[in-house]
């Protein structure tokens, strides 16, 4: 099963097969698969087939619009009107959404099938999927091995042929890093690009809808139908989006490429900077002209960024308390121990963590001294990047410093778990563009390249990552089931 969209867009256009045809097989596939892969928490067979019999008469109607018919997954952490919307969490076992966020609203307003809804790491936190209250999910290439996180459910079912695309939300990197990690394209656009509307927030002032795919090419499109302007979600940005689908095929000969000298010095496994190498010269073939440059301020990005998050998850988290909705204990004696006894049964271990050091950094005392400091700190990341892009078209850079590590490695070392984002921190701090697509493999696992664009050049980011794959055919290299 391992179409792409554009691929299920021409088979339906042709007839050569319906909507419900692709769906079922898909739904077959997953019944079949989802078992071992996990990528899955809510499977919407029903609906996924009462909305491919709609987009059905409606290519018939010649009434199709851009993604009627074509099947996709959603990360469970879009609030989805009728469904589970968990988030990873036992806190959101039992919440039913009330109402579709503005993701989902474009997407189905677009004509697109709903598969079912992806595993994460709870409430987004994490680089494994290892936190899923409903367990992990593994990397199609090695199901020994993590599929990242935490939109890992997103990435693993596309990698795996459970779904040709899907969305996926990134706070710190997790669909750059679980993109790099299962050999797929993810992309991240501007902060405010991606209505924040419905979108159950860990980092409001870091986190963006996005999407993943074999293809830039079908990443343009999802982005497309994703981004504009939401009067409902004070994060959005009024900006033109522009037709992402039409400046894929620009020539890049004399695009100026910056790669940061910090990045490619110690701390990155020396196999997957021999696949940078390559990767780097393809584009000199291109025709793209690529000089050094240098973000100082990104070393101080991973501190920055567990003080800023973790301040604001604790905020935001603080609206789970087991009275309106989501997880209540049994039998609360008072208020007190409703509180206590429902947040201390409801979250896991990861975000308990979380919310105590946000908590901590917040407190009276300590807010000059960290989160002031942090804010602070980021503002010198951002100028970094300003200065950079002054010289520059697109910047590149490692997704990750190793490949995709085993199950359990690093679950009693949060540290270590932090340091794999080490690479993508610094974007969302800036509130840039960013996306992965594949490079090459190390030891028979994925690596992926990140590309990074200035604010709303998300047109250029896609037009730089097609003109690579129409040149190597590590995107095509594929780890679905049988």
């Amino acid at each position: 099963m391992s179409k792409t969209i554009r691929q299920i867009q021409r088979g339906l256009a042709r007839g050569e097969f319906s909507s419900i045809e692709i769906t079922q097989d898909y739904l077959t596939a997953i019944k079949a698969h989802n078992p071992t892969i996990n990528c899955y928490i809510t499977i919407t067979d029903e609906l996924a087939l009462q909305q491919a019999k709609t987009a059905d008469e409606r290519i018939a109607a010649g009434q199709a619009q851009a993604l009627t018919g074509v099947p996709l997954a959603h990360k469970d952490i879009f609030c989805t009107d009728g469904v589970k919307t968990s988030c990873g969490s036992k806190m959101l076992d039992n919440f039913i959404a009330p109402y579709n966020a503005t993701v989902i609203e474009n997407i189905e307003a677009s004509g697109a099938v709903m598969l079912g809804k992806t595993n994460m790491d709870e409430f987004a936190m994490g680089s494994s999927t290892e936190n899923s209250y409903y367990g992990p999910a593994v990397n199609p290439w090695d199901h020994q091995r993590v599929p990242g996180g935490s939109s890992g459910g997103s990435a693993a079912a596309v990698a795996a042929g459970l779904a040709p695309a899907a969305t996926g939300t990134d706070t710190g990197g997790s669909i750059r890093q679980p993109a790099a990690l299962c050999g797929i394209t993810g992309i991240k656009p501007t902060y405010g690009r991606v209505s924040r509307y419905g979108m159950i927030a860990f980092g409001s002032s870091l986190d963006q809808g996005g999407a993943f795919a074999r293809t830039a090419e079908d990443c343009a499109q999802l982005i497309q139908t994703m981004a504009g302007f939401d009067p409902r979600d004070s994060t959005s940005i009024d900006h033109p989006v522009p037709n992402y689908s039409e400046t894929l095929d620009g020539n890049i000969k004399g695009l100026r490429i910056g790669l940061p000298k910090e990045f490619f010095a110690d701390g990155l496994d020396s196999n997957i900077a021999g696949v940078l190498e390559a990767a780097i010269d393809e584009y000199r073939k291109l025709g793209a002209e690529i000089v050094e440059v240098s973000l100082p301020n990104s070393k101080l990005s991973v501190p920055v960024y567990y003080v800023v998050a973790l301040a604001e998850c604790s905020s935001n988290l603080s609206r789970f308390d087991g009275v309106r909705f989501g997880y209540r204990c049994e039998n609360p004696k008072d208020l007190e121990d409703l509180y206590k006894r429902s947040r201390g049964e409801g979250f896991g271990e990861e975000v308990k963590r979380r919310i105590l050091l946000g908590t901590y950094a917040l407190s009276a005392g300590y807010y000059d001294a960290y989160y002031l400091k942090a804010q602070q700190v980021r503002r010198l990341i951002k100028q970094d990047f300003e200065r950079a892009f002054e010289d520059v078209d697109i910047i590149a850079a490692p997704t990750t410093p190793e490949i995709a590590f085993k199950l359990g490695e690093k679950t009693d070392d949060p540290v270590s778990m932090y340091l794999q984002d080490i690479y993508t921190l610094f974007l969302n701090l800036a509130g840039l563009p960013g996306m992965s697509i594949p490079a090459g493999f190390s030891q028979g696992m994925p690596v992926g390249l990140q590309l990074i664009a200035n604010y709303f050049d998300e047109a250029r980011l896609l037009n730089t990552a097609h003109q690579f794959q129409q040149a190597s055919d590590w995107h095509l290299q594929s780890a679905e089931v049988k």
